[in-house]
């Protein structure tokens, strides 16, 4: 695909060729410390905790996501977290906090059948037992036995003139578009009785390019995107994601003459409090601030978002006993970590914790962790912090096809937290690439909040949100090379010496000259193609007078690293930093 070939010629480029490999400008105890978190990360039992919650689909509430967070917890209580009812406690502790209403909604039957006619038999179109997550949530269980309904195809069934002479009620509609629309016209403003949806994201694929499976006509393509409808006790319907197979069938069949549908639902909803999990690891020094990390754990995928998780609860017991071992130095703030329901359980913690909210200095969103990437083609991802490439669009830093959120330059605010992270992944020797920030995870309620916050995912992944996202998909080696890489940067974020923090001043000044010799080189191209020449060069202005602020106050960020405070000789060595990134005189580091 077009985007992720500009991954390749320019993220790739920027992140290890424009700034070079900024691990060699990292602290001296940076190396050591990520090699005995490598040699503590345990692969199998990260791949056996992905295995365990990969049985589930993990809604909030219901048994899979609490069988889940139970499973995490034994876990980090084997690994030394001390259980308590409420609270932190002294030493390492994790504890279970409750909040809200869920629904909890789950299923063990999730069959659709194109009924026999005069000529064909039945035919089995999804089901449970070979799709996974063909049934979407909040759907509700048919009458024993099922029910037999008239199948209308739609075709995209977005609009009101796509319904023009059909008549819907009491039949199961077919439509390309997602289920929530899909319900809304033909289940609530026209009597339907459920709905399938054929919607599936382009890069979406059923194998790598060129492989057997991918080769496939798409109407023979066994591979769809799970989804959602409203919950809606009142007319108690339903909705299926479609494979492009089972589409083909029903159209098919369509193209025959009219057809019927047998539908065969067991769901159930067991309606709880949302639980998160938390662990912490006292900070020895400043305990009031804190480095936050989070991975959710709802959705059905392994690597969305069950390889988050383990990646996180394996870095968690790592951290802890390099620690306890005394291979690592005690951390000066502390370590928090969150497993929960995406956002909503940071929201969450935010809202029930004031205090400590405040004092978050940074934060990290697990997400989507542990790809094989020669199966997914899925890329590990430093989704960034908001910096100028999130306001203006530029071609070594493309949005991925997530596609971006809108960022204001006046709201930008720069941070230590991008390079930083980038240099510790380059120092595992694995394939690192970035994103312009574009929200979507745990990581965006932080931002909203004021926190410098990133993410870790892979992506573009042919599987993301779909029936194929299984444990063979998932590697342990990825889950730990993210998870150590996450796991020093955070040591760095919560105890740096002002030692370690003058070379990470040094780092951020060799990356902010890295940037502008690429951003004159790449503005300089922009302007010679641009159709307005006097706005291409105004537009250029703004962006190297946005990167100067904005390593100006990463910079400045520096000095608050420590936590037993700024040094003269760190005060020094920052203002000396600042003084040459914001300086009109060209930084003569050049790739």
């Amino acid at each position: 695909m077009r985007i992720a070939r500009v991954w390749v010629a320019g993220a790739v480029w920027l992140a290890v060729g424009a700034a070079g490999d900024l691990s060699r400008s990292l602290p001296a105890g940076t190396a050591p410390a990520l090699a005995d978190l490598a040699e503590r990360f345990d692969e199998r039992a990260a791949m056996d905790l992905v295995e365990f919650m990969d049985q589930y689909w993990r809604n909030a509430a219901n048994g899979g996501f609490n069988a889940s967070v139970d499973q995490i917890k034994r876990r980090l209580e084997t690994g030394g977290f001390t259980a308590r009812a409420t609270g932190p406690a002294d030493g390492p502790s994790l504890w279970i906090e409750e909040f809200g209403l869920a629904q909890g909604w789950d299923h063990s039957v999730g069959t659709l059948t194109l009924a026999a006619d005069m000529t064909k038999p039945e035919e089995v179109l999804l089901s449970r037992d070979q799709h996974r997550v063909a049934l979407c949530i909040n759907s509700f269980s048919t009458p024993p036995g099922g029910v037999v309904a008239p199948i209308v195809d739609v075709g995209q069934g977005a609009s009101a003139s796509d319904y023009d002479g059909r008549d819907v009620r009491g039949a199961v509609v077919l439509g390309d578009a997602g289920p929530g629309r899909l319900w809304q016209m033909a289940v609530v403003q026209r009597g339907a009785i459920g709905v399938v949806s054929a919607a599936l994201e382009p890069y979406i694929r059923p194998g790598p390019p060129g492989s057997a499976e991918d080769a496939k006509p798409r109407d023979e393509w066994d591979v769809l995107q799970w989804g959602s409808v409203p919950y809606d006790d009142t007319r108690r319907a339903f909705g299926f994601k479609a494979t492009p197979r089972a589409a083909a069938r029903i159209r098919a069949r369509l193209a025959g003459g009219p057809a019927r549908v047998k539908v065969d639902i067991t769901s159930s909803f067991s309606p709880g409090p949302v639980r998160s999990l938390v662990a912490e690891i006292p900070g020895a020094v400043r305990p009031d601030e804190r480095v936050l990390l989070v991975a959710h754990i709802q959705e059905p995928g392994a690597n969305d978002n069950a390889s988050g998780c383990a990646t996180l609860v394996e870095l968690a017991r790592a951290l802890l006993q390099g620690i306890r071992d005394r291979k690592i130095a005690a951390p000066g703030r502390t370590l928090t970590f969150i497993w929960g329901d995406e956002i909503r359980a940071s929201r969450q913690w935010i809202a029930d914790h004031p205090a400590e909210a405040k004092q978050v200095r940074y934060m990290f969103s697990l997400d989507m962790t542990g790809e094989n990437t020669a199966l997914t083609g899925g890329t590990f991802l430093i989704e960034k912090a908001p910096d100028p490439t999130a306001v203006w669009p530029r071609p070594s830093d493309p949005h991925t096809e997530w596609g971006g959120s809108p960022v204001k330059a006046e709201a930008l605010k720069g941070t230590l937290l991008n390079d930083l992270f980038l240099a510790v992944a380059q120092l595992r020797r694995f394939v690192v690439q970035t994103n312009p920030y574009e929200g979507g995870s745990d990581h965006s309620v932080f931002l909203a909040a004021g926190v410098p916050s990133v993410l870790a995912w892979h992506f573009p992944d042919r599987f993301y949100h779909s029936n194929l996202d299984r444990p063979q998909m998932t590697s342990p080696v990825e889950m730990e090379h993210v998870g150590v890489a996450v796991g020093a940067t955070a040591l760095l974020l919560a105890g740096a010496t002002p030692r370690d923090a003058v070379a990470i001043a040094g780092m951020l000044e060799r990356a902010a000259s890295a940037r502008f010799v690429l951003e004159r080189r790449q503005g300089a191209e922009l302007v010679k193609a641009a159709s307005d020449k006097t706005a291409a060069e105004a537009t250029e202005v703004a962006v190297m007078a946005a990167w100067r602020t904005w390593y100006a106050e990463a910079l400045r960020e520096v000095l608050d690293l420590p936590p037993a405070g700024a040094t003269p000789e760190l005060r020094a060595a920052v203002e000396r930093a600042v003084k040459r990134v914001t300086s009109d005189r060209p930084m003569g580091v050049s790739p």
